[in-house]
């Protein structure tokens, strides 16, 4: 299957220039997306674009990925209704090498193929212009009313807007199309790709290229992904789910992908996974015969936490998520990253004791009844005891006199209590 066919039964073409597909079906080319820099990490709305470089690379072509130093300088207004904060060149230099090494995750840098990617980075060849070599090589070709043509623009400077638009912004889409235009000068690269809000300042770069180079390039994108119920993909109450484990955990990570609705399910699944036509419609079929076990949710969850972190991520978040469920162990519990460990029990009550009452131990009925407040006296806990329903760091207690200490401790910090089935609590030791 050719890329675009590829593409377009993944639901993943939005916008494409005429012409584009038979240049594709004439051999192997170069395509590039940018990608802005003004965060350490990608998160999961860049994976659109980064899927599609995979697709570009599996099907024979080269892919260019380009981290925009000189362009996160400066902001893209594209989608956006104000203007954002300029970042320094240390930080977009940390910000680049964060990103390499993420795509290097789906990208092959490293191979001696023919088609192995690259990445660029822009500032590189536009550190080079002053301003007047800019508004003389550049800008001559490209007219104010072509530029104000574009959505982006209009929505800046039409009458609803608050703020206007600075020069700054207005120039980005100059400054894209010399990217484009560079890449195609030296890496024979005639194809752009991006999402669907890029489409103003990808043909701008196919438009200075034709007026200034004499040449014919193409454009791509992709569209925006929704969500069913209406809600922006990609974001949680907590923010971006972000591919750094640091800012986003791989449990945080699987759990994303496991909870969305069976609709959203088939539809990512082709998005976001590289499976087969054949394989993702036979799994929608198996799901479909009992859609209460999640099976398609589960294998979503499974193929992207695998592909963007690590099997041994993916098999720790599965485990994590067991635990909410009863079928948790202690070795689990113990094997569990704090980061991991707080966000399994993210919203469950907290109570804070001294490390002192720990060093010569502690009887449960004391921990629980009166150095913190789980139970409201030592006989509510001892009847708990009783019927078997109170266990601590998933070890049943079956004397309340029992006698606890650090060495109880889940990361050197936290011991688990659970009443019944499903109330749990964090006594949190400082």
């Amino acid at each position: 299957m050719n890329f675009i066919e590829e593409l377009k039964w993944r639901g993943m073409i939005h916008d494409i220039m005429p012409g584009t597909e038979d240049l594709l079906k004439k051999g192997k080319t170069s395509g590039y997306i940018g990608f802005d820099p003004t965060a350490d990490s990608l998160h999961i709305g860049h994976m659109v674009q980064v899927m599609m470089l995979m697709h570009f690379q599996l099907a024979g072509h080269t892919p260019i990925a380009l981290v925009g130093g000189a362009t996160g300088m400066i902001g893209d207004p594209s989608g956006k209704s104000e203007e954002r904060n300029l970042l320094d060149e240390v930080s977009l230099g940390k910000n680049q090498e964060a990103i390499k090494k993420q795509l290097s995750k789906f990208l092959d840098f490293q191979s001696d193929k023919e088609n192995k990617a690259l990445m660029v980075n822009n500032y590189d060849w536009m550190k080079e212009y002053s301003f007047l070599g800019f508004i003389r090589e550049i800008g001559k070709h490209i007219t104010v009313n072509y530029m104000m043509s574009k959505d982006s623009v209009k929505k800046r400077i039409g009458s609803e807007a608050k703020e206007g638009m600075s020069f700054t912004e207005f120039s980005y889409q100059l400054v894209q199309g010399t990217d484009f235009l560079h890449l195609y000068n030296n890496f024979n690269c005639k194809l752009q790709m991006g999402g669907s809000d890029q489409w103003g300042n990808i043909v701008t770069g196919t438009e200075l290229i034709r007026r200034k180079a004499g040449g014919e390039a193409f454009a791509l994108t992709c569209p925006l992904i929704t969500k069913s119920d209406g809600t922006k993909f990609g974001k949680t109450e907590s923010g971006n789910v972000w591919l750094d484990p640091e800012k986003t955990t791989p449990y945080q990570f699987y759990q994303f992908w496991l909870n969305v609705s069976d609709e959203d399910a088939a539809k990512y699944i082709k998005i976001f996974t590289i499976l087969s036509k054949k394989e993702i419609e036979d799994i929608i079929i198996e799901h479909n015969k009992a859609p209460h076990e999640r099976l398609l949710q589960k294998r979503l969850a499974g193929e992207v936490t695998v592909m963007v972190h690590s099997r041994s991520d993916y098999d720790g978040a599965v485990e994590a998520s067991q635990i909410l469920f009863g079928k948790g162990t202690t070795e689990s519990l113990k094997k569990m990253s704090e980061s991991t460990f707080l966000s399994v029990f993210e919203g469950v009550p907290v109570f804070d004791v001294k490390m002192e009452i720990l060093h010569n131990g502690v009887t449960i009925a004391d921990l629980c009844a009166e150095h913190s407040k789980i139970f409201a006296s030592k006989g509510e806990l001892r009847r708990l005891v009783q019927g078997g329903g109170l266990s601590l760091n998933k070890v049943k207690i079956e004397n309340p006199d029992m006698v606890v200490g650090q060495e109880w401790l889940l990361n050197n910090k936290y011991m688990l209590i659970q009443k019944g089935k499903k109330n749990y609590y964090l006594v949190r030791v400082s």
